[in-house]
């Protein structure tokens, strides 16, 4: 009978999860081998310390919420106007608990604030290039830039009701008032 090893992905999946549910104090070798229902030497087949695990963490999601983001935008084509709709929809349908876990983890390590801010600058250069092609004041597009950045993240932190309106409705007359 051959081993199974635990796939190293299945380490880093596992480990955004537990970030998202509880912090990096919740990324554990010993917690996450329980999740997987494994032992944690199959751990240190693929990372060399806890620390490498992380980074590798970032490094999947930065590739998710950038690279894949950006691939699925691109490969449906349209103008401008329609990639950045594309975008907002993709947006507005979920910001990843994991990002939201990671910027409170930025709070508090300096790495990984430097990390936020190279995906939050990557993200505000691909509107940046969207939006120029039908915003021919650099003042305008980056404050579109800036005011899509902070809706999707901040309708996260806003508790406030919008009336007969559901959130999303909202997100949407909002994101369209960005493609005037």
């Amino acid at each position: 009978m051959v081993a199974t090893r635990t796939p190293r992905s299945a380490w880093v999946e596992e480990g955004l999860r537990a970030l998202a549910e509880g912090g990096p104090a919740a990324v554990t070798v010993e917690g996450l081998a329980r999740r997987l229902g494994v032992s944690k030497g199959g751990f240190y087949w693929h990372f060399d310390d806890r620390g490498a695990l992380l980074d590798e963490m970032l490094d999947a999601w930065e590739r998710r919420v950038v690279d894949e983001v950006v691939d699925v935008v691109e490969s449906g084509g349209g103008d401008a106007r329609a990639r950045l709709a594309s975008l907002f929809s993709m947006v507005a349908s979920g910001v990843r608990t994991s990002d939201l876990a990671i910027r409170d983890w930025a709070r508090r390590d300096r790495a990984v604030a430097r990390r936020l801010r190279r995906v939050d600058n990557r993200r505000m250069d691909y509107m940046r290039g969207l939006f120029r092609e039908f915003c021919s004041d650099e003042a305008d597009v980056e404050a579109r830039c800036l005011l899509a950045m902070g809706l999707f993240i901040g309708t996260h932190f806003t508790a406030a009701d919008h009336g007969r309106r559901t959130r999303e409705e909202v997100l949407t007359v909002a994101a369209q008032r960005l493609l005037l």
